[in-house]
């Protein structure tokens, strides 16, 4: 047994859960995994979030918070901060992702709706709240430094995997300028809390529940106060998942025509800021799934999240963007970048 598997082991028994029997349920792409907790006709997931890369205080702050605006974020039964350990509520295997899947033909076009129609109708619930009561105590802003933060990851990840070293420093700093010039427009938006991976893997659907309550979340913990496009579009620009340009269109119109008050052209111009700022980053967290953590599978996804930007960039708003993209990264550099696995 592991030193870390006894640690674990050890808080199951002093939870009252030592008798459970575990299995396995996901890893993510973080450090985090996850595993199905049953003893006895009860069940729980244990989340495994060793710090000091993950911290479930922030999970544990966020998923009482949702509970208490009325949302269904997993109950918290026991917490171990020191050890980063979790049990929390069971809320079942049929992410959104998982229930599209299994669906084909007319019936396959009619869940993705309901599906889809039940994730806005979240954010708008959500959105509707007065922001001093939406936003915990103490939310960090999104703002300028944490945005270039992470669109750097592209240039910190696979800008040198696709050329060998990394980027000139005067290229560096041309791309850091770039997006400084196009954020100032993205905090003009109401700000409200932002769950920030908002998206199909980590929807659940909820038997026995109604309205958005029917709609379980997942993955909030780097929850922030930001811009009220952004988890829309995280949901509609999916790295992992193709999503038709109509079908985005009348989905952006579900949420905007319940907000009359809000200007669309303003708002649809935020999300594409963000939407560029999301896909540079994933990008380059992609790569480093592989080139640091061995987690090669996510690079098949790089093909998609490279055309997700480029469409993003044909924004006039993204234009000192789109001019470092074509001056330094030619067509034929956005694809899948090479990538040994970590410490070949």
């Amino acid at each position: 047994m592991t030193e870390r598997e006894a640690v674990i082991e050890k808080f199951l028994f002093t939870r009252g859960w030592g008798g459970a029997a575990r299995k396995t349920l996901a890893g993510d792409a973080s450090f985090r995994r996850y595993d199905r907790l049953t003893d006895s006709g009860r069940g729980a997931v244990l989340m495994d979030a060793p710090p000091p890369e993950e911290n479930v205080d922030a999970f544990v702050a966020i998923a009482r918070h949702l509970k208490f605006l009325g949302f269904s974020a997993p109950e918290i039964f026991a917490k171990d901060k020191e050890n980063g350990l979790l049990i929390i509520e069971d809320l079942g295997d049929e992410t959104f992702n998982r229930v599209l899947e299994k669906t084909t033909g007319n019936a396959g076009g009619v869940v993705e709706l309901d599906l889809y129609g039940l994730a806005v109708d979240v954010l708008v619930e959500l959105h509707r709240i007065d922001p001093d009561r939406a936003l915990p105590p103490g939310m960090e802003d999104y703002n300028d430094a944490k945005l270039l933060d992470e669109a750097t990851l592209l240039t910190d990840w696979t800008w040198p995997a696709v050329f060998g070293e990394p980027p000139p420093g005067e290229v560096l700093d041309a791309y850091r300028d770039a997006w400084l010039q196009v954020f100032p427009i993205v905090h003009r938006q109401p700000q409200t809390l932002v769950l920030r991976d908002f998206h199909v893997d980590n929807l659940l659907v909820l038997d026995g529940r109604y309205g958005v309550a029917r709609c379980g979340l997942l993955d909030f913990q780097d929850a922030v106060r930001g811009a009220c496009a952004y988890d829309l579009m995280s949901l509609l620009e999916d790295a992992r998942r193709d999503i038709g340009s109509g079908f985005r269109e009348a989905m952006l119109k579900r949420y905007l025509d319940t907000f009359p008050d809000l200007d669309g052209g303003e708002f649809k111009t935020v999300y594409a800021i963000l939407a560029a700022q999301r896909h540079a980053k994933v990008i380059g967290i992609f790569t480093r799934l592989c080139r640091r953590d061995d987690k090669p599978a996510y690079l098949e996804h790089i093909p998609r999240v490279w055309r997700l930007l480029e469409a993003a960039l044909g924004h006039q708003a993204l234009a000192p963007v789109a001019a470092w993209f074509d001056a330094h990264v030619p067509p034929d550099k956005r694809g899948v970048p090479p990538c040994p696995a970590a410490g070949a």
